[in-house]
């Protein structure tokens, strides 16, 4: 595979900080206003004097040959990738994320910015990793894991992909009312929404729908389901499960959880007249309208994020 090695696309995301400045308008007035309200200053600044110290880092180790595009998060959706550029992003896991629904193939270079507060499941580089990772990627020394994503497909024609999950349900706190086609098996159902996970979202939404059913059942069980949340995320499937599944004269309860492993489909066909909604990653502000006669059928997607985890 060809790599442009005069191209860096460096994804970047304000801090907590900025995000404060930019409601309050000043630091002095953020400031106060956390101090106001009890909370302290300074783990706010000290959390954004690291990550910047290492995106200081990170864009020194690039060859002053090479042209750099630093893009933040808020405008991805304006980026149009070529289909030989190098991806770096610096910042939390969610950015990873943000990041994979506009991305078709290309490398991805996940780069920690503060592993001491930050998990960096998806971001196997710190910054002084990132000259010697990124040199490897340009030279196509580099291995990656392919992550499955998942897909809904409208018959409108949108489709939506995701990372981790896939919500489909009603805006705010109002049942979702549908039917769950899986297989041969169909059933009208009210409920507060389907998740559909994929193995690297197998640790968030999903876990925590396990949890919970957990504490409804025998030890033995609680404890199967407390431990057996996770499985590979590039494992080629995906596992759905039904968040408070209401059976009533008109709903029923039977088909709550399950796999959609490679070339099989969920379908999930609106009845919700107003305010359905599907949508990525949790990020209900980029969704898809879900409402009555609107079709949603959900499978594995036919590309992956491909995550550089070894480089050199």
């Amino acid at each position: 595979m060809f790599i442009d090695r005069s191209h860096l696309n460096l994804i970047v995301q304000k801090t907590a900080l900025e995000e404060l400045v930019e409601r309050h308008n000043t630091r002095a007035q953020a400031r106060f206003r956390l101090q106001q309200q009890g909370v302290a200053y300074e783990p706010y600044q000290a959390a954004h004097d690291q990550y910047h110290r290492s995106l200081a880092l990170v864009k020194e180790s690039v060859p002053a040959t090479a042209r750099v595009r630093v893009i933040d998060r808020d405008f991805l959706p304006t980026v149009v990738f070529g289909p030989d550029d190098v991806v770096a992003v610096v910042g939390r896991d969610g950015l990873v994320v943000n990041a994979a629904k506009y991305l078709d193939g290309q490398p991805l270079v996940g780069i920690n910015p503060d592993p001491a507060r930050i998990d960096g499941v998806l971001l196997p580089f710190r910054a002084d990793q990132a000259g010697a990772a990124l040199a490897a990627v340009w030279a196509g020394r580099y291995s990656t894991d392919k992550l499955t994503m998942a897909r809904a497909t409208l018959n409108t024609g949108q489709t939506l992909d995701a990372v981790n999950d896939l919500f489909l349900g009603r805006r705010g706190h109002a049942s979702a009312r549908y039917t769950l086609t899986v297989g041969e098996s169909e059933e009208e159902q009210s409920s507060s929404g389907i998740i559909v996970g994929t193995g690297a979202g197998s640790t968030g939404w999903l876990r925590a729908v396990q949890a919970g059913a957990a504490g409804w059942v025998d030890e033995a069980t609680a404890k199967t389901l407390r431990d057996g949340y996770a499985f590979g995320r590039t494992e080629w499937r995906l596992r759905f499960a039904v968040r408070e599944p209401f059976p009533s004269k008109t709903s029923a309860a039977e088909l709550v959880c399950g796999w959609v492993n490679a070339g099989e489909q969920l379908v999930v066909t609106s009845q919700m007249p107003q305010g359905g909604v599907i949508f990525g990653d949790g990020v209900e502000a980029d969704g898809l309208e879900f409402v009555s006669g609107t079709v949603a059928t959900i499978a594995v997607a036919d590309r992956t994020l491909n995550l550089v985890t070894r480089a050199g």
